[in-house]
């Protein structure tokens, strides 16, 4: 018997090992991606300059381990929005339920972004997903979230999500003929800049888009 629990814990070990490996060599990689790319796209028949800037997960430590793995282990980069000041695009809120600990990431992989979210700290099994493995509730090539810098012409990243409290919720849904009741958890507030802003909102297992005034 103790052998046997010996060769069991032996083998766990080498496949921690082995998870572990695999991780950095992720996180490494993403690392080695540029966080910063330039390059030129045609808009209205004209040839004009952009530039994404992108942080790498490392860059939140706040977030919890077992969703810095998953990321890493997807290649995730964090783009941040052209009027940036401080690291962006990570969330931290209660999103499935009132008190739960959620995380939402735009996560840039090879061109392409999407909204991740992951239900309690990405250890929980929701939607009919496996734990860890996050619902992605967006996604759209990078270059198709480019937005003109005011008063410069070059192009930049324009996509940003935010939380939203039941207070922020109502407060921005004043001005509705039918205002509904105050609801009682966070929204996901994802916002294209100088644009409308979706109020995404999860209950009844299914995540809907709460209506807003024009």
């Amino acid at each position: 018997m103790a052998r046997a629990g010996f060769r069991k814990c032996g083998w766990l070990l080498g496949g921690l090992v082995c998870a572990c490996t695999v991780v950095a060599f992720s996180q490494q990689e993403a690392i080695s991606k540029p966080l910063t790319e330039s390059g030129q796209v045609v808009v209205a028949g004209r040839s004009t300059p952009f530039l994404i800037r992108r942080l790498p997960v490392s860059s939140f430590p706040d977030l919890p381990e077992s969703v810095v793995v998953v990321l890493n282990r997807r290649g995730c980069l964090i783009p941040q929005t052209y009027e940036a000041h401080h690291p962006e695009n990570v969330v931290h809120a209660s999103l499935e339920r009132a008190g739960s600990s959620d995380w939402a990431v735009l996560c840039s992989v090879e061109g392409k972004v999407s909204l991740l979210v992951f239900f309690d700290g990405g250890s929980a099994e929701t939607a009919g997903k496996a734990a860890g493995q996050p619902m992605v509730l967006a996604s759209t090539m990078e270059v198709d979230r480019l937005e003109a810098h005011p008063g410069s012409g070059v192009l930049g990243f324009n996509w940003g999500i935010d939380p939203a409290s039941p207070e922020q919720v109502h407060v921005a849904q004043t001005g509705l003929e039918n205002r509904p009741a105050r609801v009682d958890h966070d929204a996901l507030v994802d916002s294209v800049i100088e644009h409308r802003s979706v109020y995404h909102f999860y209950a009844r297992s299914a995540w809907t888009v709460l209506e807003m005034p024009e």
